[in-house]
C-alpha cells in the first residue's frame, strides 16, 4: 500500500510472521453491537477503513452512524475544479455511501466541514466529535489510527487524534459541560489503517456492501480509485476484494478487515 492509500494496509512480513505464530492473540468477531459511529477524515475513508463491517452489523441489527470531519473539496485532480460544488457533491456521496452500507439501519451522517488538508485537532473539533458520542450513545466507536507510522496525509492522523481525544472527553464529565448531555463511555474503540492490528472482523459476506458503497464515491473514481473507465474500475474492485482475502488468510478467514482494538474506555 502506498503511503497516502486509504484503508485497510497489507500485513507486513514481520507482522504478518508473527500473526502466525500467535494467533491467539488477536480478538476475532465483536458481538455486534447495538450502535456504532464511524468517524473518518474525508467522505469514502469510513467506507475504505471499516466498511464491510458496518454492513455486516447493520444486517445484525446495528445501528451505523457516519461522521466526516473535512468537507472533502480537494479531492479531485483537476485544478480548475470548482471545490465549493465539490464539497456539496462529496456529501451527498457520503449519504447514498451510509444508505448503501446499511440500508434501513443507517442512521445519522453528520459532516464537521473542515476544510480539507487543513484538519486539526483542536478543542473545538474534539468537542464536536464528543458531542456526537455523547448525542448517539454508540456501543462502538471506530476511526483512523492516529498512531500509524510514516502517514503522510495530515487529516488522516489528525482525525485519528481527534476520536481518541473525542473518547476521553464524552466519558467525562467535566469536559465540556456546555453540552448539557450526560457523559457516554463506549465499549469498544476499532482504529482502522494500523500497523500492528490485533482484532479481526470475518467480512466475506459483506464485501459486496462496501464495494457498492465505495462506488457511491463517483467524484473519487479517477483520483483515489485511479479508474477513469469501467475496466479500471473492475480492477479497483479486485483489488479491494483480494486484498481482503490476504488480510483474512493468516486467521483462517475468506475476508477480513483488521483493527487495533481498545477496550476498558
Amino acid at each position: 500500500m502506498a503511503a497516502n492509500d486509504p484503508g485497510q494496509p497489507p500485513l507486513s512480513t514481520r507482522r504478518r510472521a508473527w500473526v502466525q505464530q500467535h494467533p491467539e492473540a488477536a480478538t476475532t468477531d465483536l458481538a455486534p453491537p447495538s450502535s456504532a459511529l464511524a468517524v473518518g477524515a474525508h467522505p469514502d475513508d469510513i467506507e475504505f477503513g471499516c466498511g464491510a463491517t458496518l454492513a455486516k452489523w447493520a444486517a445484525a441489527g446495528c445501528t451505523v452512524h457516519h461522521l466526516v470531519c473535512t468537507d472533502g473539496s480537494k479531492g479531485t485532480w483537476d485544478a480548475t475544479a470548482n471545490t465549493a460544488a465539490l464539497a456539496r457533491v462529496r456529501e451527498d456521496e457520503q449519504r447514498e455511501a451510509a444508505r448503501r452500507l446499511a440500508g434501513e439501519r443507517a442512521g445519522e451522517v453528520r459532516f464537521l466541514r473542515q476544510v480539507d488538508g487543513e484538519l486539526v485537532a483542536s478543542a473545538a473539533a474534539v468537542g464536536q466529535v464528543a458531542l456526537a458520542i455523547r448525542e448517539l450513545r454508540p456501543q462502538v466507536v471506530l476511526g483512523h489510527d492516529p498512531w500509524k507510522r510514516y502517514r503522510l496525509h495530515p487529516d488522516h492522523r489528525n482525525a485519528g487524534i481527534i476520536v481518541c481525544d473525542a473518547i476521553v472527553a464524552a466519558r467525562d464529565p467535566h469536559f465540556f459541560p456546555e453540552h448539557g448531555l450526560a457523559p457516554h463511555r463506549p465499549d469498544v474503540l476499532l482504529l482502522f489503517e494500523a500497523d500492528e492490528p490485533d482484532h479481526v472482523e470475518e467480512v466475506s459476506m459483506h464485501l459486496a456492501s462496501k464495494l457498492h458503497a465505495l462506488l457511491a464515491h463517483a467524484s473519487q473514481f479517477e483520483s483515489t480509485m485511479h479508474a477513469t473507465d469501467d475496466g479500471e474500475l473492475a480492477v479497483f474492485t479486485a483489488r479491494i476484494s483480494v486484498a481482503a482475502a490476504e488480510l483474512g488468510e493468516p486467521f483462517g478467514f475468506a475476508a477480513a478487515e483488521l483493527f487495533a482494538r481498545l477496550d476498558d474506555l
